[in-house]
């Protein structure tokens, strides 16, 4: 077979845009293509999703399958895709008219369209109503406060990741957020109440995050910075090799992650490593335990849906959703009445 009946033309790949999980799933898939020798222009999306399971899970294939899905809808409505097309019935049969030529190129992009189908290639993704306590950590109250007092407040790097420990749980912000933090977002005002201000948080959304009765967080602040000498600029600084200087650069993500990962927790009866979302999760938790509205603790965190917020928040307790009272029958007339004999023909 020609080797270029097994590749997607180049012109015709570049469709796949700037977007990097495109291209990479893209080029992947390409790649298939060649392996097996399987047409450009006849995708099996069915076998490329066998393929996909073996190493995968299904969510993952399932999102490479859109892709594929979503290129192959560009390059079927490319003037460039026809041209490849027209070269290839050209190939196929130099003696065949323009008619005959343009009834094999429809021919093609009607087959291309038929795979495209995501009956034609479906995979199943399980969903789970509840999940377990080891899939998303959130932290108990006793929990927190051991993370909180684990790094100390002797030397400046532990004041530094006391205070790092103590914003994360004490207002949720995501780790990107902690990091962009300067030293003017830390008292701002909503409604008259003392509130942290995020100046750019996911998808761009500003918001304002009052403290509430977690004010004390900013006494923490207050002391490194101080012993810092810092007075404007990032919140949050690393040190240079040896801890006894100071950068005059914000900390990173890598950092932050780094700096949680010194300090693991007991969970389980283990050592664990709590992850900075672990710390979002467990604010939204304690809120939520403390009696705060969802709605309150959706817009604290920044979340466009509230149904984001309740995955935060997790699972009720059992206890929670042990059913009430709501209805009411007599057993007593159970026991009251003879047990009549048993229906003629059944039988246990």
């Amino acid at each position: 077979m020609d080797t270029q009946l097994a590749t997607i033309p180049a012109a015709a790949l570049s469709l796949a845009g700037r977007d990097k999980d495109t291209r990479h799933r893209m080029g992947r898939f390409s790649r298939w293509l060649s392996a097996t020798g399987q047409r450009w222009h006849e995708p099996d999306l069915a076998a490329y999703r066998d393929f996909l399971l073996a190493g995968n899970s299904p969510a993952t294939v399932k999102a490479h399958l859109s892709t594929v899905r979503s290129f192959y809808r560009q390059l079927m409505a490319s003037n460039t895709t026809r041209e490849a097309l027209y070269t290839l019935a050209r190939q196929q049969d130099p003696d065949a008219g323009p008619a005959d030529q343009k009834a094999l190129v429809d021919e093609l992009l009607a087959r291309m369209g038929n795979a495209l189908e995501p009956a034609a290639s479906a995979v199943k993704v399980k969903t789970s109503q509840d999940r377990a306590d080891s899939d998303q950590v959130r932290l108990t109250a006793a929990q927190a406060n051991a993370l909180l007092a684990a790094p100390g407040v002797t030397t400046p790097q532990e004041l530094r990741d006391t205070a790092t420990l103590a914003l994360l749980l004490c207002t949720g912000v995501r780790e990107a957020e902690l990091c962009a933090l300067d030293v003017g977002d830390l008292r701002q005002r909503l409604g008259g109440e003392l509130a942290l201000h995020v100046r750019s948080g996911k998808g761009c959304k500003e918001r304002l995050i009052p403290y509430g009765d977690l004010s004390w967080v900013l006494a923490i602040v207050d002391r490194w910075l101080a012993v810092a000498g810092v007075s404007g600029g990032p919140v949050l600084r690393g040190f240079y090799k040896g801890g006894a200087l100071l950068r005059p650069g914000r900390l990173s993500t890598r950092a932050v992650q780094n700096i949680l990962a010194s300090y693991p927790v007991m969970l389980d009866g283990e050592l664990a490593i709590v992850k900075p979302h672990d710390c979002r999760r467990t604010y939204a938790r304690r809120l939520y335990d403390a009696g705060l509205p969802p709605v309150a603790i959706q817009q604290n965190l920044g979340h466009s849906n509230l149904k984001t917020t309740l995955g935060y928040i997790g699972p009720l307790d059992a206890r929670t959703r042990r059913a009430p009272a709501i209805y009411s029958f007599d057993l007593g007339k159970l026991r009251a009445a003879p047990m009549q004999a048993r229906l003629p023909g059944v039988s246990v």
